[in-house]
């Protein structure tokens, strides 16, 4: 066979089969270029945020020096657990201005209020009206990601359950998306095992709902510390937490005795001296994304 011609019968199939690939590659999306800054295709390729949470709105003037370390605030749509008036209600544009996106809370009710599945349920319905209402009020877009405050730990009772997922339901039927803050901590309930999260979940029916998970016990939590690449939320104790509280203020000394020295004598978690911050005590969050409760 004439040398030339052996020559063309191999480059040629091969230029084109080179020319397919090229033209296959470049029509796959780039998936991380077209997400919002709330969505990731895979968590564990995705850079991890610093954030914090607390009760009381930390002041307008602190924003700055707080925005040196974190990421993303919680952001409380009625008033935290134990109290009388909601401190950041009117302060979303403010916290946006310096760049801060968002852990949007709005606390539940606990077992003592339920007290039958029937009266849950219609709880339920109640209050995620109710929060779906404050969101729109501060300006968060359809979307967004609301996380329920269910503070009680262990196996859910069955008023619980029904509060939980009636809540659940209203959420995301309104289009706003249902979150729960909820325990990752494992806890006897008659020599069994019981993670509030996993319950949570398995008895969901398939609901959406995304986790916000706690778990300060050192470890896997290692305490009042910044590092500049936060652990993931998988990393929790629970494989599907989209964000971690790993640290609370005061420390809970039951679970915090490995880490104890990173707190301070007081027990609680200060921002890093450095940021000029000052002396607000806060919980520590990770999370997968630096705006955790974005709407997209």
């Amino acid at each position: 066979m004439d040398g030339s011609k052996l020559k063309r019968q191999i480059w040629i199939p091969a230029l084109i089969a080179f020319g397919v690939a090229i033209a296959v590659f470049a029509a796959i999306p780039t998936r991380r270029g077209n997400m919002s800054p709330g969505e990731y295709a895979s968590p564990n390729l995705a850079p991890t945020s610093l954030g914090f949470d607390r009760n009381d709105y930390p002041g307008d003037n602190a924003l700055p020096a707080l925005r040196r370390t974190f990421s993303f605030s919680s952001y409380w749509l009625n008033p935290p657990p134990g109290e009388g008036t909601n401190s950041w209600a009117e302060k979303r544009e403010v916290l946006a201005k310096n760049n801060f996106g968002f852990l949007v809370l709005f606390t539940g009710r606990g077992s003592s209020e339920l007290k039958s599945v029937k009266a849950a349920t219609r709880l339920g319905v109640s209050d995620s009206a109710a929060a779906i209402a404050s969101a729109l009020h501060e300006g968060f877009a359809k979307g967004t990601i609301i996380f329920l405050d269910q503070e009680e730990g262990g196996r859910m009772l069955p008023e619980q359950k029904a509060y939980i997922y009636a809540w659940a339901d209203g959420v995301n039927g309104s289009g706003f998306r249902a979150g729960i803050y909820c325990s990752a901590i494992p806890v006897n309930d008659g020599g069994e095992k019981v993670v509030t999260a996993e319950d949570i979940r398995d008895h969901a029916n398939g609901r959406a709902i995304v986790y916000w998970v706690y778990n300060d016990a050192c470890p896997p939590a290692s305490g009042c510390v910044y590092p500049p690449d936060p652990p993931r939320p998988s990393s929790s104790g629970f494989a599907e937490a989209a964000v971690w509280q790993f640290s609370q203020s005061p420390r809970r000394h039951e679970y915090t005795a490995q880490c104890a020295s990173t707190y301070s004598a007081d027990d609680n978690c200060y921002p890093p001296k450095e940021s000029g911050a000052g002396a607000i005590f806060l919980d520590l969050d990770t999370s997968n994304s630096p705006d955790p409760s974005s709407a997209r």
